[in-house]
């Protein structure tokens, strides 16, 4: 049968070009596999797995891809490819949740000063954590009106290492140095850190300036208009508008904080994997990435 030429020969040939040489059906090929796969594996084995995988699900949100379930499942003791995650996807139909489109906004029109663009896009450069912060603001519609959040994020752990959230309309300078005062508390940066941020007027602000000047931090800003000079942080609160916020209808103020918290410290810095970090969580990837700076024993 072609197909079980291609089974034995596929892990010296490529399955293309021994479908390519017989003739064969690459679609036809995995759908055999799966069958075959399916038949010889115990009940209670596949049993297993199915529960894996829905439980994988469930603990990314609805928001693991094919890549991201594969990592998952490999940890839980089932090392499959990614062509065979793909096929368990559309078997147990485990979809990603539909989300609509994110549109980022900032209010740069103001007489502060506007600090050079240090990074130039070059988000790769920072090669351990708390060498380069992005910052930004955006806000969230509830029942009781908005809430404004501002965060922070670690460009090398991706991590969330402060945020602050506030109902004043004004989106006053107040709640980005709350959120800087955090990072600052948790992750005890030392001097020299690069602090990111758009030209919005509260990171232009001289309230603002002089916080990073007492923490002996280095202002970067994007240029005028340019969203991408800023995009892990953009990428970050779409995010969260896609995986929390658009999902839900916040009837309060008070909910909407109590989501957004679940959502930073519970969720995405404790559990969602990214792939930038090796399909880890930034809270993971960052204790690994200290763990190896131990001197080791002799």
């Amino acid at each position: 049968m072609k197909y079980a030429f291609i089974e034995r020969e596929r892990h010296h040939h490529r399955v293309n070009t021994l479908c390519r040489v017989i003739a064969a059906s690459k679609a036809g090929f995995y759908d055999w596999r799966e069958r075959r796969l399916t038949c010889s594996t115990p009940p209670t084995a596949r049993l297993a797995l199915d529960t894996a995988a829905r439980t994988a699900h469930t603990h990314g949100r609805q928001t693991y891809g094919p890549k991201r379930l594969r990592t998952a499942l490999a940890e839980a003791g089932f090392k499959l490819s990614l062509a065979s995650v793909k096929r368990l996807r559309r078997r147990l139909e485990l979809r990603c949740k539909q989300i609509r489109k994110y549109k980022a906004t900032t209010d740069s029109k103001h007489n502060h000063p506007i600090a050079a663009n240090l990074l130039d896009r070059q988000f790769s450069q920072a090669t351990a954590p708390n060498e380069v912060w992005v910052a930004d603001i955006t806000y969230i519609q509830t029942g009781e009106g908005w809430l404004y959040l501002a965060a922070v994020k670690d460009l090398f752990t991706c991590k969330i290492v402060g945020w602050a959230m506030d109902r004043d309309s004004h989106i006053r300078t107040e709640l980005v140095s709350r959120a800087l005062f955090m990072a600052v508390k948790t992750q005890k940066p030392q001097a020299g850190l690069i602090a990111h941020s758009d030209r919005g007027s509260q990171y232009a602000s001289a309230q603002y300036r002089r916080l990073l000047n007492q923490f002996g931090m280095v202002q970067s800003m994007s240029r005028k208009g340019n969203c991408w000079d800023n995009a892990p942080m953009e990428s970050w609160f779409a995010s969260l508008k896609k995986e929390e916020v658009y999902l839900t209808k916040y009837a309060t103020r008070a909910a909407a904080r109590a989501a957004i918290f679940d959502y930073v410290e519970v969720f995405y810095n404790n559990i969602r994997r990214h792939s930038k970090i090796g399909n880890l969580s930034p809270a993971a990837f960052e204790r690994n990435w200290r763990d190896a700076q131990l001197p080791k024993a002799a």
